[in-house]
């Protein structure tokens, strides 16, 4: 697509890339180890002052990196959304070192705000070594990235301080397959969706950091799979939404300043919870990572659908 007035207003603030990166050096805290090893982070900037969940996700893994032979990249990690982070506050991160084994190293990463854990996470690091090999095929006749609208070509036109923060401050540019839900509800009742991502500007060749950086953009939209199988956008008054854990499988190296295709469905509701499936794929059809994630999706008295909220929400923990 060719440059647009968002494009313009975009390059007038940081660059949300170097946001991002910035967002992923961590500090260590020299002398602060206990069976820790201490990291500082800082948080980015959030309307509603709630920590994006795709953020400690992924600096908890690069705590967690630290602490790693840097020939071993991250190959799966498990954590729980524990209580909502305050964005005005940076966040510590404790790394505990449960196994180095031959090829594999366990490593546990709670984040800290005022001493309370926010997230518990669990992930391991793997040496690249050879085996059997199958992957699933890439979805066929999917528009190229560049027929379709951005956020900010969406939401520029809206004054919100949320739509001005999804328009032009997240360092990811995500562009839907289907009509994106921000503001409308999709009508089709299906429990799928799907969207092309990747960042604004070239990140460094760091594969451990693009992992990272692929689980920020990962709690981007993978509930909407489950708001659009119940006809909700996120602007449904009353609803409230926010993720409760989040799993995920790096399969194959990945670029993020690439575009990648992420492929999400929802095979299950219930509880005021929603559970939600990704796979992420490379242009060429090499599908490098899987996701996982169970929502908290819960209504107002009488259950309404469609209509209007403050505005988007996006994976925010509980």
């Amino acid at each position: 697509m060719t440059d647009t007035t968002a494009d313009v207003d975009r390059e007038a603030k940081q660059d949300p890339t170097t946001t991002l990166i910035d967002l992923l050096d961590l500090g260590q805290l020299e002398g602060a180890r206990t069976d820790e090893d201490i990291f500082l982070g800082p948080s980015q900037k959030q309307p509603r002052q709630r920590v994006f969940g795709g953020q400690v996700l992924a600096q908890s893994l690069v705590a967690a990196m630290r602490t790693v032979d840097s020939e071993r990249t991250v190959h799966s990690m498990h954590g729980y959304f524990l209580r909502p982070g305050d964005a005005d506050k940076p966040i510590t991160f404790g790394v505990q070192r449960l196994r180095d084994g031959r090829s594999f190293s366990a490593r546990r990463v709670h984040a800290y705000q005022d001493g309370i854990p926010i997230l518990s996470m669990i992930a391991s690091y793997q040496t690249a070594d050879n085996g059997v090999e199958h992957q699933s095929a890439m979805p066929e006749g999917v528009p190229d990235p560049e027929t379709l609208p951005s956020t900010a070509d969406l939401l520029s036109r809206f004054d919100h301080p949320v739509a001005r923060h999804l328009a032009f401050e997240r360092p990811f540019d995500i562009r839907h397959i289907d009509p994106a839900i921000y503001v409308s509800a999709d009508k089709r009742h299906e429990a799928s969706n799907a969207v092309w991502m990747k960042t604004f500007g070239p990140m460094p060749d760091d594969d451990n950091l693009h992992r990272a950086a692929l689980a920020y953009a990962s709690d981007y939209t993978l509930l909407e799979s489950v708001l659009r199988n119940h006809g909700l956008s996120w602007m449904t008054p009353g609803m409230s939404v926010a993720s409760l854990d989040h799993a995920m499988w790096w399969h194959r190296p990945v670029r993020v300043d690439e575009w990648l295709l992420y492929v999400q469905e929802s095979p299950s509701a219930q509880g005021a919870r929603g559970l939600a499936m990704g796979r992420i794929f490379n242009r060429d059809g090499v599908h490098v990572a899987s996701v996982a994630q169970e929502g908290m999706v819960r209504m107002p008295e009488g259950g309404a659908s469609g209509a209007a909220r403050s505005g988007p929400m996006e994976g925010t923990p509980a």
